[in-house]
Formats: structure tokens, C-alpha cells, sequence
């Protein structure tokens, strides 16, 4: 849900669900699986071989890897909607994104993982306290995405106007935006899949460490409600995850958003962001889940259709 704190005029503007509101994501509730994760994976699609050998021909990634992205973006190109990717290899440098990647989408749940970084920070200067509680839902909201808990945490901590500054200014999220017309909470945020990018850049890499290494570990132990996305990397690539997914209202027209930001490969080498607006009408939660997936298994060299966990559709 979006709590029930909130206005009753926002739950009728629009419906969410999911790891963005309506509905709390359940924590002790199972959800159905489409491929649990010891399904034996169907084959891959094929990627087509390098044209060269050469490579400094091709660029600041690998031609094996920039292969793989042209698969990822023959894969996209039949998908309707609109699709953010952002890979970032932290070692390198090197960023590779699609022509989506700075639209800005509803961003389900993932500002909860922003929330969570600025309430420890915040407790690590001094300007608030976390008790035993707090610190509860604070796993709670990264492992399952739990609505309640963050509702409870923003209703207990939240200063509207100073959380959205700190998530633009110091993360990166430089184009986050409360969405006009609706409270200025968690649930009710438009960004980028750059912005996404650049606060799992900020987490890894400017973060205190031992709030660094709360992050990460938290993100790769999620529930299996969040076990897509960034997780269709694949387990050998160690992926860490946070999702998002509600139906949201755009031009007075329903549909549904699906959102994933987290890191993969040794060190967490690698940022992936991803966020999909999907058309209204006919659309659902598992085609946005499998679209993601699909999109990190083929950047990560996964056989596809990638196996998901969709999250419960309410």
C-alpha cells in the first residue's frame, strides 16, 4: 500500500501495487513462480559472433561484450514501451546505455533503497536515531520490499523536501522528482535509470564502508520476491538487487512500471540500472519482470527467456 497515512485523494488518482504502493508486498506470503532458481534454464538466445578480432576496434568494452549489448538491443526493439538501460563498468569506466536510459519513469520501490542509504547516514551523524525498530524495517524494506515498513520509517523520519534534495545533490539522482499532484513520499517518485545508476555509484563508492558493505549484502541476499532484474545476471555473477514494480497513471492511462538498480560481477564490477514503462493495455507485472531479466541475462552472456520470480499481482 501506500499507507495510511497518506490521502485517500492519492489512492484514488491511482492504483499501486507492489513494491510501489496499493497493497503491502508481503513478507511471509510466497509468490508465484514463473522459473524457480533451480529450473534448469532454457537455451540461450543466440548472440552473433564479433566481426573482428581486433579489440581496439571495439571501443572501451570487450567485442564479446558489445556484442552482447547489440543482442540486448535487437532484444529491445521488439518490445513496446519504453526501456532505460545503464551498465557501467566500475574498473574501466567504460558506460553503455540505451537511448531511454535519462526518461524519467515512475520509480516504483527503488527509492527505498535511497531512503535506506540517507536514514543510516543520517544516524551516523547524528541526526536522528535509529533504534532496534527502525533498523528492522530497514532490512525489511530492502529484502522484500515491504510497504509497511517503509511507511512506518518515512511517517517516523521523513523530511519531504530534504530527502528528495539529498537524493539529487549528494546521490546523484540528479533528475528525482516527487510526481505533481501526489504526496511527497517514497512511493510517488519519477527518475531515471541514470539517476538509478548513479546512486548504486554513490553506494559503492563514495558510502561509509561499513554502510557499503551493509548494501551490499543486503542486496544480495534479497527475498525471492526480488529475484529478477539485475538478478538475471546470473548466481556466478554474484548480482545484489533492489525492485520496483506498481501500476501507475500517465496522461490519464493506467499501466504498469517495472524498476531494478544493483551490481554484478567480482567486487560488484559492474552497475546495472534498468526501468520499463510499459503501453497501457494489455500489458502485466510478468511481462515487465521478464523484459528486465531478459535484458540483464543477455548483457551477462544468460541463457534467455531468463528464469523469474513475479512478484504477487494485486
Amino acid at each position: 500500500m501506500r499507507g495510511p497515512a497518506l490521502l485517500a485523494v492519492a489512492a484514488a488518482l491511482t492504483l499501486a501495487v507492489g513494491g510501489c504502493g496499493g497493497a503491502p508486498e508481503p513478507t511471509s506470503v510466497a509468490p508465484s513462480v514463473t522459473d524457480s532458481d533451480a529450473a534448469t534454464s532454457p537455451a540461450s538466445t543466440p548472440v552473433k559472433p564479433a566481426t573482428t578480432t581486433d579489440p581496439a576496434s571495439c571501443g572501451e568494452f570487450s567485442c564479446e561484450q558489445q556484442d552482447r549489448f547489440a543482442a540486448t538491443r535487437r532484444y529491445l526493439a521488439d518490445v513496446p514501451g519504453y526501456v532505460g538501460l545503464v551498465v557501467i563498468d566500475r574498473q574501466t569506466g567504460a558506460e553503455w546505455r540505451t537511448d531511454e536510459a535519462d526518461r524519467r519513469i515512475w520509480a516504483g520501490s527503488t527509492p527505498k533503497l535511497a531512503f535506506a542509504v540517507a536514514l543510516r547516514e543520517l544516524d551516523r551523524s547524528g541526526q536522528l536515531s535509529l533504534d532496534a525498530t527502525a533498523t528492522t524495517q530497514i532490512a525489511a524494506m530492502l529484502s522484500v520490499s515491504d510497504n509497511n515498513a517503509a511507511e512506518k520509517l518515512w511517517n517516523r523520519y521523513a523530511k519531504a523536501a530534504a530527502l528528495m534534495k539529498r537524493f539529487r545533490d549528494v546521490y546523484g539522482m540528479t533528475t528525482a522528482t516527487y510526481v505533481s499532484g501526489f504526496p511527497s513520499r517514497w512511493g510517488f517518485v519519477k527518475c531515471s535509470a541514470s539517476d538509478l545508476a548513479h546512486l548504486m555509484s554513490y553506494i559503492l563508492e563514495k558510502a561509509a564502508p561499513a554502510d557499503r558493505d551493509y548494501f551490499v549484502h543486503a542486496m544480495r541476499t534479497v527475498g525471492s520476491v526480488q529475484h529478477w532484474g539485475v538478478w538475471g545476471a546470473g548466481k556466478a555473477w554474484q548480482p545484489g538487487v533492489k525492485d520496483g514494480w506498481s501500476i501507475e497513471s500517465d496522461d490519464g492511462q493506467d499501466h504498469w512500471i517495472t524498476a531494478t538498480v544493483g551490481f554484478a560481477g567480482p567486487d560488484e564490477r559492474y552497475i546495472v540500472a534498468g526501468m520499463y514503462h510499459q503501453l497501457p493495455g494489455g500489458d502485466s507485472i510478468r511481462r515487465g519482470v521478464q523484459v528486465l531479466t531478459d535484458a540483464v541475462a543477455l548483457i551477462f552472456g544468460a541463457p534467455t527467456p531468463a528464469p523469474i520470480v513475479v512478484p504477487p499481482d494485486y
